[in-house]
């Protein structure tokens, strides 16, 4: 039986961190997660911005930006390089994310 790869999610500036299997939505965190550090997940389709998080460490291990979503977070005011719809990321290393 073949396993499967785990990879850290770190929340800062809580320092509280979870281990995810790789390819996991992180969506998946609403589950994991309870209290102050919870990711507000609205639609789940990238098109209402309550879940945007900053990533500290490890952007490419969050899977490929759509321009959809590159747009959007413009449209939000989150122009920097870093900032990420959590719905649309899936996990493929591991990462530290500041919520907002």
């Amino acid at each position: 039986m073949a396993g499967f790869t785990m990879y850290a999610v770190k929340f800062m500036p809580q320092n509280i961190e979870l281990m995810l299997p790789s390819g996991t939505s992180l969506t998946e965190l609403e589950f994991e997660l309870t209290g102050q550090e919870r990711i507000p997940f609205g639609c789940r389709a990238g098109v209402c911005g309550a879940c945007v998080i900053k990533v500290v460490d490890g952007l490419e291990h969050l899977g490929s930006q759509k321009q959809e979503e590159r747009d959007f977070l413009n449209s939000l005011g989150f122009s920097e390089r870093g900032y990420r719809l959590a719905c649309q990321c899936k996990l493929n290393g591991e990462v530290t994310i500041q919520l907002l």
